[in-house]
């Protein structure tokens, strides 16, 4: 079969001839019929975050079509379609039993990032227990966008505990920054949406957002105050992660607000204890998403309360021309495909 391997940091994927892998015990061959790309596999190829060994089939955003099945597997068949959890976990620690399984203390590998290959090929061979059934109503392509940037977003605004009537200022329009945007508007919240990209206005306003602002630092915080009255937003959600978005954010919250913390890099964000204590701030991180986040997350795009955000489908062959454009920025999200 054909897979787009990173044999080393820094280097370009190489598409190449790999063996075809033959379900197990216990597990199911799916063909890849969409893999997203995101941030999470720029950080890869620049060797931050995650250390995997090379070379690695990357590819953690899968949606596809069972071919085979291994022994002892009965509840999936050749022909359904299924989306993929990426988080390989015990099912037994306190996270995975207390329904926090992305936080698994003995987790067995993450797909298509660490220990174990990915969808940027024409198959991917799983443990039964990774697959979640594709609703007829929903597309491969945004079905692979569930399994983390839908998962990621969902989780987040959990974590964020909005009601209706609360003002939210969101971080970042990329893939999962435009859904948070859109899970935050029908909570009832009202958005505000910042990204360095100003062309991003009309997209963001798509999403849900009242407001767009292409600002940083403390023109960011100060815009969100004069918005405000002065006040602050009573929630923020950074799906960045650098010193100066998670500053402003934290500066733009009213007292007693909440900061989620989505995305991260290899910044720190100096924080005031004075200020955290005396005005009740609160900053928490989220990490990706719980499996029945994506499954939650299938179940609302199938009902069409949430709307595609995939802006173009590039076949695997052209992997390296898509993370290009990914790391050059873009709107929406980008999905490498096999049809």
């Amino acid at each position: 079969m054909k897979a787009a391997l990173l044999h080393e940091l820094g280097g370009p994927l190489r598409i190449a001839d790999v063996p075809q892998p033959i379900p197990g015990a216990g597990e199911v061959l799916v063909r890849v019929r969409a893999c997203g790309i995101d941030g999470t596999d720029l950080k890869l190829i620049d060797g931050f975050g995650y250390e995997p060994e090379l070379p690695l089939i990357m590819g953690h955003e899968i949606a596809g079509e069972v071919v085979a099945v291994g022994a002892g597997v009965s509840e999936f068949a050749p022909g359904d379609r299924v989306a993929v959890y990426n988080f390989i976990t015990c099912g037994s620690c306190f996270y995975c039993r207390s329904f926090r399984d992305q936080l698994c203390l003995n987790m067995g590998g993450i797909v298509g990032v660490l220990e174990a290959p990915g969808g940027y090929a024409e198959y991917v061979c799983l443990p039964a227990q990774q697959l979640i059934r594709l609703p007829d109503a929903l597309s491969y392509a945004d079905g692979a966008t569930c399994c983390d940037a839908g998962m990621t977003a969902l989780h987040a605004v959990d974590r964020a505990d909005v009601t209706v009537g609360d003002s939210a200022l969101v971080i970042g329009v990329g893939g999962v920054g435009s859904i948070v945007t859109q899970l935050l508007a029908l909570a009832g919240a009202t958005v505000i949406a910042v990204d360095i990209d100003a062309t991003k206005a009309d997209w963001a306003r798509e999403q849900g957002a009242s407001v767009f602002l292409s600002a940083t630092g403390e023109e960011l915080a100060s815009r969100v105050h004069e918005l405000s009255d002065g006040v602050g937003v009573d929630r923020v959600i950074d799906v960045v992660g650098l010193e100066s978005t998670m500053s402003a954010g934290f500066a733009s919250l009213r007292r007693g607000g909440r900061l989620v913390v989505v995305g991260y890099t290899p910044e720190h964000f100096p924080l005031s204890g004075k200020e955290l204590a005396q005005n009740e701030k609160e900053v928490i991180g989220t990490r990706a998403g719980r499996r029945i986040d994506l499954s939650r997350c299938l179940k609302l795009y199938a009902s069409g309360a949430l709307r595609s955000i995939v802006r173009q489908t590039i076949p695997l062959a052209q992997v390296n021309e898509a993370m290009g454009m990914l790391r050059a920025g873009v709107t929406g999200r980008i999905v490498l495909t096999n049809e």
